[in-house]
C-alpha cells in the first residue's frame, strides 16, 4: 500500500514542478515560495482537522518538535533553491536533479538511520547519479 502514495507524491511532485514553472513567471521566487507555502500550511491543517488528527497534538514530544522543525526548515530551503533553479532552468532538467535527493537520503539514511544499504539501493542510487551527471552535462 505504501507505493500508491509514493507514487501519488512522484505524480503530485511532478506536476508541482509544471505549475510552478508556469507560475513563477516574472515572480520573484522567494514571494512565489511564501505563496506555495501557504497554500500548503491551508491544506495540511485542513486535512489534520477533517481526519481529527489534533487529538494527537499532546503526544508530541520535545524530539518530534525539534526534528519537525528541522524538517521543515529543510524543506523550506530546499523549496527556495527548488523555485530559483526553476526560473532559471528547464523543468526538464531541473526536476531530475532535484531527485539526486533520493540517492542522498539513501545514503543519509545508512549514515544516522543505521538503515542496511542493500546492493539493489546502492545500484539505484548510483544510477540515478549517474543520470544527473548526464543531465548537467
Amino acid at each position: 500500500m505504501w507505493w500508491i502514495y509514493a507514487l501519488l507524491s512522484a505524480f503530485f511532485a511532478a506536476l508541482t514542478a509544471v505549475l510552478a514553472k508556469i507560475g513563477i513567471k516574472g515572480v520573484d521566487t522567494n514571494l512565489a515560495t511564501a505563496i506555495r507555502t501557504v497554500v500548503i500550511l491551508l491544506v495540511a491543517w485542513g486535512i489534520v482537522f477533517y481526519r481529527g488528527g489534533l487529538d494527537s497534538f499532546p503526544n508530541l514530544t520535545r524530539q518530534n518538535w525539534i526534528f519537525l522543525i528541522l524538517s521543515g526548515a529543510a524543506t523550506g530551503l530546499s523549496w527556495v533553491f527548488y523555485f530559483k533553479a526553476l526560473q532559471l532552468g528547464k523543468v526538464s532538467q531541473v526536476a531530475p536533479v532535484d531527485k539526486l535527493s533520493v540517492a542522498i537520503a539513501i545514503l543519509l539514511s545508512v549514515l544516522f538511520l543505521g538503515e542496511v544499504l542493500t546492493w539493489k539501493s546502492a545500484l539505484g542510487a548510483l544510477l540515478i547519479i549517474g543520470g544527473t551527471l548526464v543531465l548537467i552535462w
